[in-house]
């Protein structure tokens, strides 16, 4: 069996963690461009545990300008198995006040200005979004925020828009009508790439707002926006170390075939396919391309 290494991509609030056994920051180096940040390399009660600052150490990265393919590919050259992300979102809903934690298992992607897939002319993939999250991942990740007495809701859509503008009053509107429940500028592409490199996936949104929509609480500012996120990294951070602690030393084979996705996913004959994109796709796909 494949030992597990747990990834966490997200916000800097989650690398201050106190306890972390043999931190070390460590550049890796990635064919398609450059990563955020340095990944973290760490243990948490003896599991591997991986963390990436998304928008770098700094929050130097708009949600447009992080290079995604570089993460996950980063990620994965790292060793990291499965794969949680942890964003700030805001809320469509009432009862997703801020504060809350919504494991997503939907997303609509409205982004436009990102690369969206490792593959393309020269070797052409289509691996299935139908369920974008491992819902054992997601198990996993609900026994911890369960543990730690956080409030949160399991399932709910994703609204990833392109930012960094925050919405109108009327997207807003128009989005909740669609019967999305949260929003944010960064899980797209990032879900759909954590799949076609063969990650399992999973989200954690933080909520911060109730976007503009809410005729109560105003527009959105980044003022309020950055008080709550302060109060939601502590419970992030608690949530992290008790999901490590907990979770299986083996990685878990994915019961939607998350870590197989690429199985019958590739569609360019071997004798067509462009070397130097090969050879990009070595971690990648490398599992089925014979190379890793």
């Amino acid at each position: 069996m494949t030992q597990a290494v747990l990834g966490i991509i997200g916000g800097s609030g989650l690398y201050n963690i106190q306890g972390l056994e043999n931190p070390r920051w460590q550049a890796v180096d990635s064919p398609w461009g450059a990563p955020s940040d340095e990944i973290l390399f760490a243990e948490i009660d003896g599991l591997p545990v991986r963390f990436l600052p998304r928008h770098g150490r700094g929050h130097r990265l708009s949600p447009t300008g992080i290079d995604y393919r570089a993460n996950i590919d980063a990620m994965k050259r790292a060793g990291v198995t499965d794969l949680v992300s942890v964003s700030a979102c805001g809320s469509f809903r009432e009862e997703l006040a801020p504060g809350t934690f919504v494991l997503v298992d939907q997303f609509i992607d409205r982004t436009f200005a990102r690369e969206k897939s490792f593959f393309g002319n020269g070797l052409v993939a289509h691996v299935s979004m139908a369920d974008p999250v491992s819902p054992l991942l997601v198990s996993h990740v609900e026994k911890a925020v369960q543990h730690e007495g956080i409030a949160y809701r399991r399932g709910g859509t994703y609204l990833v828009m392109e930012g960094p503008q925050f919405s109108s009053r009327a997207e807003s509107t128009l989005y909740r009508s669609w019967g999305c429940d949260v929003i944010g500028m960064t899980n797209m592409p990032e879900a759909k790439l954590a799949r076609e490199a063969e990650l399992t996936y999973a989200v954690v949104a933080m909520v911060t707002d109730y976007d503009c929509w809410h005729d109560e609480h105003g527009h959105v500012d980044v003022a309020s926006v950055i008080k709550v996120m302060h109060e939601n990294a502590e419970k992030a951070q608690r949530l992290v170390v008790r999901l490590a602690k907990d979770f299986p030393r083996q990685h878990e084979a994915c019961p939607i075939g998350s870590d197989r996705a690429l199985d019958v996913a590739l569609i360019t004959a071997p004798e067509a396919r462009d070397p130097a994109l090969v050879a990009k796709l070595n971690v990648v796909a490398g599992r089925v391309l014979g190379q890793g």
